[in-house]
């Protein structure tokens, strides 16, 4: 077992992979699942039958987009992260991951509540610096470790 003051200087590390899988298992159990039911409620009053998986619903594809969109982004996010906290800088890691959280957290915002309305410009304002987060502290930590 690590020393406490050991742990201690990685609270805020561990608190961004907490939030960071708190909203994707929001997205995933909150906009994804309650989207799915409310179509099929919706598609249902119409008399309607909502087909989840080979429809194209535009607000079922908006869910499953930003759901999708954030674990593509989730895996590199993390390894990243986790890496520069161990070997560069944990603090710095909290703070840029704590941006790419809540930058994740408006992307479903910016995609907005229908995929035929998106665009990509706008997305882009959350998308775009999640890329850039990722890649410096990637970067970052490659850089400390072949200059060390």
């Amino acid at each position: 077992m690590l020393d406490p003051a050991e742990v201690a200087a990685f609270r805020g590390p561990i608190a961004v992979t907490a939030a960071a899988l708190l909203l994707w298992y929001g997205l995933l159990l909150g906009l994804q699942r309650g989207t799915k039911y409310r179509l099929i409620a919706a598609y249902a009053a119409r008399g309607e039958t909502f087909d989840r998986y080979h429809g194209q619903d535009p607000e079922m594809l908006a869910a499953d987009r930003a759901v999708a969109n954030t674990q593509e982004q989730l895996v590199p996010f993390l390894v990243a992260m986790w890496m520069h906290a161990v070997f560069v800088d944990p603090a710095l890691a909290a703070v840029l991951g704590a941006a790419w959280v809540g930058l994740r957290a408006v992307y479903p915002m910016l995609l907005g509540r229908s995929l035929e309305r998106t665009q990509s410009k706008r997305v882009f304002i959350a998308t775009g610096p999640c890329y850039a987060i990722i890649a410096w502290l990637l970067a970052r930590t490659v850089w400390v470790a072949w200059t060390a």
